[in-house]
């Protein structure tokens, strides 16, 4: 419904002009935009530098209150030089800037307007809010000159029991479902009734979170010893159903900013030695049944080598609370979107400890300072080479460490039917080629 003035390339992940047509930097804080000629919002109203400007200055004012406001906290002003240019510059050094500007834009007179029910502020995406229902909204093609008008009208729904989910595919009562059915029920769907499963590699890292303030974990050998313990290929075969990558790192194989660590091995052996006689501890989970499958086959490993782990399924929101509290021992999370590294500040970075009055939600209660400044590094220079360099050291440093164990990069995948047979999954899990359906 909305789009901003860069995208994200569907492969490289790389940032690329989407609502702006070119962009040039004048200098390391300053950013000239030309915005792409014809562009018109839904209503029919065309794109306008202070369009752009308005929007900025909505989200970073504190008084509106928008969570996304720290990724534009590094602007200093934004200034329209003409029908179609403006000019960004920061206050001071962001090294993130053109993936921050995937901010959605808004027009001048709606950006600072309260949020609306149905969800329908005027946009530069390619559909429009026909009508939103607790649990269901539906979307209608829109022609904005910013990519081909749709072709389809979708509608989005919500249903929340697996089983409802693939009893709804089988019977053509829904023709996509985004990585909502278990791995190990993809090979009995992949090319039954008109049905298969697309899949790509995905931008993520699911891993095990560690309690670092609390015992037994505030012993970092404790802590390997339970990576060793885990037989993460295992896992990834049987109940991920190979649709996915073991991780060495938090970054993806193959990011720009991967660093070259060796992943932990499996040595149950060792494993047993450090961990027999250590007192029983609970492994927190989404109560989702997949990941509850996952937590209850990796707290069986933990018992194979002496340490008794009892699972605790809860709901999303009160697994938040227990972990931003620190009332937790272990527990399996995913980052679900891993594109610009420098959101590994906001999980891992000492200021970000929940209470600890910093921003963040560093939950594993890391607080290398070391750590923090090859992070605080790599968000202040632009040049490539030189963050990839930090961001490779973090991951070494990270590594001996261990304040959470890295299990495995998730593939992003869809089951479809034969009349969405176009649409993938982008490596980060965006759905835009719904836009796109023959």
């Amino acid at each position: 419904m909305h789009a901003g003035l860069a995208g994200l390339d569907p492969d490289s992940l790389e940032p690329v002009p989407l609502v702006a047509e070119s962009w040039r930097f004048v200098d390391e804080r300053t950013l000239d935009v030309t915005l792409r000629p014809g562009v018109t919002f839904h209503s029919g109203r065309p794109l306008r530098p202070e369009d752009v400007c308005a929007t900025l200055a909505a989200v970073k004012n504190p008084a509106l209150g928008s969570p996304h406001r720290a990724v534009v906290e590094a602007i200093g002003s934004c200034t329209p030089l003409g029908e179609r240019t403006l000019s960004i510059s920061l206050a001071h050094a962001r090294a993130t800037l053109l993936s921050d500007l995937e901010i959605p834009i808004l027009r001048a007179d709606e950006a600072a307007a309260s949020p609306r029910p149905d969800g329908a502020l005027d946009g530069l995406g390619p559909f429009t809010i026909a009508r939103a229902l607790p649990g269901e909204v539906e979307l209608e093609p829109a022609s904005t000159g910013l990519m081909a008008r749709p072709r389809h009208a979708v509608v989005v729904r919500t249903v929340r029991d697996e089983n409802a989910r693939v009893e709804r595919l089988l019977a053509g009562r829904s023709d996509i479902a985004p990585n909502s059915v278990s791995p190990t029920l993809l090979p009995e769907l992949d090319g039954h009734e008109g049905l298969a499963v697309v899949a790509r590699p995905g931008a993520n890292v699911t891993y095990l979170l560690f309690q670092n303030d609390r015992a037994p974990f505030t012993n970092v050998a404790v802590r390997r010893a339970v990576a060793e313990a885990l037989d993460r290929e295992l896992l990834t075969k049987w109940l991920l159903a190979g649709r996915a990558t073991v991780a060495a790192t938090l970054l993806p194989p193959g990011h720009w900013a991967h660093g070259d660590v060796p992943p932990l091995a499996f040595s149950p052996s060792e494993a047993r030695r450090v961990l027999s006689g250590v007192a029983p501890i609970t492994l927190l989970t989404a109560a989702d049944r997949s990941r509850v499958t996952l937590a209850r086959a990796m707290a069986q490993m933990l018992g194979d080598v002496g340490l008794t782990t009892n699972v605790v399924p809860l709901d999303v929101g009160v697994l938040f609370s227990r972990l931003d509290a620190g009332d937790f021992d272990l527990a399996v999370l995913q980052i679900p979107e891993l594109t610009e590294p420098n959101v590994l500040r906001w999980f891992f970075h000492p200021r970000g400890v929940p209470g600890e009055g910093g921003e963040g939600k560093n939950r594993a209660r890391y607080r290398d300072a070391k750590a923090g400044a090859l992070l605080d590094d790599a968000a202040l220079v632009s040049d490539r080479p030189t963050r990839a360099a930090d961001y490779r050291a973090f991951a070494t440093l990270f590594a001996e460490d261990l304040p959470v164990v890295p299990l495995f990069h998730e593939d992003q995948v869809a089951v479809v039917s034969s009349r969405a047979h176009g649409f993938v999954p982008s490596a980060e899990g965006r759905w835009l080629s719904l836009a796109r359906l023959e």
